[in-house]
């Protein structure tokens, strides 16, 4: 059934015949069709008068044959049940009570329920069983009525009921059908102190005796009724002032003793308000770096050129890689800054070297001194020399595969005076290190070293290029 609240052909039938006094009476005819799609036959029987319906099941071939009876039913029917309307009650979800909470706002009058002392029913008496002696076994209490009183600004009502809920929502329903067509008051407008409407009553209290330095004092008087509804009276005492609240929780108590006592305090004299001259304070100046061309000469010229570009409060650099060429273990990077409308561009064997180096380039192209280096390096670190792994024994010279053939090029030939044997005297005379990112420098072209190459065979070289002899020779060794 597409809404579950309504009522199904068969109860309907059910209704009817309960009506009529009869007995419905539903029997199987036939079952035919394969087993997955199936076909009943019911027929149903309503007094002297039979129906007959089809179904793909035996329920709904129930409620067809029950549909078909009422549309085809002579019996009489039952008139239509009225639905029961109390007087008490209020249309809808909403209980008297809130709907006159909503209105008692709206006419900025405060709805009080007052609890009073239930009273017996009168003339009752009490259940006799058939001896005529009191039922000692099954006793139970005498009802009682309970009363409440309401009162919304000056008028009062009294609601009566069984329990205390239902005197509170007769005296609100009483109170509904009083002041539902009245009109609501007006509030004259508000001129003195205290009146902000964002405001509490209650913080508008202490904001008063604040500005007149008066004391403020919320005490709990009373607290009566039964656990479900309780009844609060608050006291609150400002200065010489006090007045009292009361309601069925503390908060709202407190609320509308504040309400009464703001009554009175609107009556002192006005305060003007003295405003206190703004006092202005002077913004300290920010301390500028001062950037000349020997700053931070001892600097990574990266981080150097981002401070310059900070404290001279304009956008910072912007790095951008160009193109990345060469054979992948001799690869070149190309990186390119830009600061404001200058760019530069460095070269390196590795992206952070020629990011170095496109910030260096910067530095000098603005007009500062080129950045030092000493042994350990930018910023106190050590410099990145190739360490030697696992592999590779100390002191080796680590080279690439063009260099170690242009090195047995020059060994076979007669001529000395090229690049190779000015870079071997170099190292044989002075005994330079390679350079940090693990290059040398031949024909000018900057070679990553890939290939290790034995001592013996260095010596060799070396004593070729010069034009001596090398002889090794084994020696015992001496006894300590």
């Amino acid at each position: 059934m597409a809404n579950p609240k309504e009522k199904t052909p068969m109860c309907l039938v059910n209704e009817l015949a309960r009506f009529n006094r009869i007995q419905p009476q539903y029997k199987l005819l036939n079952e035919r069709g394969p087993a997955h799609a199936k076909i009943f036959t019911v027929q149903l029987t309503l007094g002297e008068q039979v129906w007959e319906a089809e179904g793909t099941s035996i329920k709904k071939a129930q409620h067809s044959t029950a549909a078909k009876a009422l549309a085809e039913s002579v019996l009489p029917r039952p008139a239509p049940r009225s639905p029961k309307v109390d007087v008490n009650s209020n249309p809808g979800s909403i209980t008297p009570t809130v709907e006159l909470n909503g209105l008692a706002m709206k006419r900025g009058e405060p709805a009080i329920y007052r609890p009073l002392d239930p009273k017996p029913i009168p003339n009752y008496r009490a259940n006799y069983n058939f001896r005529g002696m009191i039922n000692q076994r099954y006793h139970y209490p005498v009802p009682k009525i309970f009363y409440v009183q309401l009162s919304v600004g000056s008028r009062e009502f009294i609601g009566e009921g069984r329990t205390r809920q239902a005197a509170r929502h007769n005296a609100a329903m009483k109170a509904l059908q009083a002041l539902r067509n009245e009109p609501i008051p007006e509030r004259p407008p508000q001129t003195q102190e205290g009146t902000d409407a964002s405001k509490s009553e209650i913080s508008l209290v202490y904001e008063i005796a604040l500005k007149r330095n008066l004391s403020v004092n919320f005490e709990v008087l009373k607290e009566s009724g039964p656990p479900h509804m309780k009844s609060f009276l608050t006291r609150v005492t400002v200065g010489e002032f006090s007045a009292e609240g009361e309601g069925n929780s503390k908060k709202l108590s407190k609320k509308r003793a504040a309400l009464s006592i703001l009554q009175d305090l609107k009556k002192l004299p006005f305060i003007p308000t003295v405003e206190k001259p703004k006092t202005h304070y002077k913004k300290r100046t920010k301390t500028i770096l001062k950037t000349g061309p020997d700053y931070g000469q001892g600097m990574n010229p990266i981080s150097r050129l981002a401070q310059i570009q900070q404290a001279k409060k304009e956008k910072e650099p912007e790095y951008q890689l160009l193109s990345e060429r060469g054979m992948p273990r001799r690869r070149e990077f190309v990186m390119q800054v830009k600061v404001n409308n200058e760019v530069t561009t460095g070269t390196g064997p590795n992206k952070k070297v020629a990011k170095r180096n496109a910030a260096e380039a910067m530095l000098l192209q603005l007009g500062y001194k080129a950045s030092t280096m000493d042994n350990k390096g930018w910023n106190g670190q050590k410099a990145p020399f190739t360490e030697p792994t696992s592999n590779t024994q100390k002191g080796l010279l680590h080279l690439s595969p063009d260099v170690y053939q242009e090195m047995e090029a020059s060994r076979n030939s007669s001529t000395t005076g090229g690049p190779t044997a000015t870079m071997a005297r170099e190292l044989l005379l002075n005994g330079q290190s390679p350079p940090a990112d693990g290059s040398l420098p031949v024909k000018g072209k900057n070679l990553a070293c890939s290939v290790s190459v034995q001592p013996a065979q260095q010596l060799d070289y070396l004593a070729h290029i010069q034009g001596f002899q090398v002889g090794f020779r084994d020696v015992a060794p001496r006894r300590l």
